[in-house]
């Protein structure tokens, strides 16, 4: 049996499948994000510290969002700098302060990048590995002794007492993690390297109870066009949906549309939680069946 179905950590208890989990998710200001965080409070999680650059105020209509609809979930807005190592042990510094314990790390930090490469510079590069793959190496590196940590039930809304070791770190990247082409190579490249610390991880947390896995999305349809989206792909995760026509998705996407950021909030809840309490390494494809379809070049 394993430990993930003791009393406090079933992912069938009515309370939620997260019910207790304190958690973490990166890239907060980004449609991606919010439905991960989203998705983690429906499920029952204590806490979600929501980071990103920018202010505290910034995260108010999500913070708003959740209270109304999940009142015992707390969702603090964390102005954070996802590349910066000392703001990374100062955010675990806070959280096990607060709430003696971590479970779950979401590295939805994602960042596109120049569309060619006539047009990246090396601080381009530099900046989509850092977004891309140095966030979820501190993860990796500085998250599972706080993840270790075990505590008795304290007083906070939807506390659970944690008796074993267990966290789960998840990695949001792309299927450029796979191939090449999806948009410049500065993408291409830091998205692979993200891949490549999950597949690191499997090794290094070894005996921890710390699981490591990757998210790829396809296609996903955050909202936005070409005429209010930045083709230097400094502020954004994934193209918009927008580059490809409907006839297109219908031809080269085996669902025939783009996805959802709540699609990918969904796989993230399931990694998050005991019903993925054998997966770990993985690398979980959320494409709509593009990449099956097209395995040499997807147009994305």
């Amino acid at each position: 049996m394993s430990n993930m179905d003791t009393e406090h950590f079933s992912p069938y208890r009515e309370d939620g499948k997260l019910y207790g989990f304190v958690c973490i998710v990166t890239g907060a200001q980004q449609p991606v994000g919010q439905a991960i965080i989203k998705e983690l409070a429906a499920h029952g999680a204590a806490c979600i510290y929501a980071c990103d650059k920018g202010t505290s105020t910034d995260y108010t209509n999500l913070i708003d969002s959740i209270s109304k609809e999940h009142p015992n979930t707390k969702v603090i807005g964390y102005p954070f700098n996802v590349a910066k190592e000392e703001e990374t042990l100062g955010l675990i510094d806070d959280v096990l302060n607060s709430w003696g314990r971590l479970d779950v790390w979401v590295c939805s930090s994602g960042l596109l990048g120049p569309p060619s490469i006539e047009a990246t510079t090396p601080t381009d590069l530099q900046k989509c590995f850092e977004a891309n793959s140095m966030a979820p190496f501190f993860a990796l590196k500085y998250a599972p002794p706080a993840m270790g940590k075990t505590t008795p039930k304290q007083a906070y809304p939807n506390a659970a007492p944690k008796d074993q070791k267990y966290g789960s770190i998840i990695v949001v990247s792309s299927v450029a993690s796979t191939y090449g082409g999806c948009w410049g190579p500065a993408f291409t490249m830091a998205s692979h390297a993200a891949l490549g610390v999950v597949r690191a991880g499997v090794a290094v947390l070894k005996g921890t109870g710390v699981r490591i896995n990757a998210i790829s999305p396809g296609q996903i349809d955050v909202g936005v066009d070409l005429k209010g989206f930045d083709m230097r792909g400094t502020t954004s995760q994934f193209p918009p949906a927008s580059l490809q026509s409907k006839e297109s998705q219908k031809s080269h996407i085996g669902l025939e549309r783009s996805g959802l950021p709540s699609e990918v909030g969904r796989v993230a809840g399931f990694l998050a939680s005991g019903f993925s309490s054998y997966v770990t390494g993985a690398n979980m494809v959320v494409d709509g069946g593009a990449s099956v379809m097209n395995p040499l070049t997807v147009p994305i």
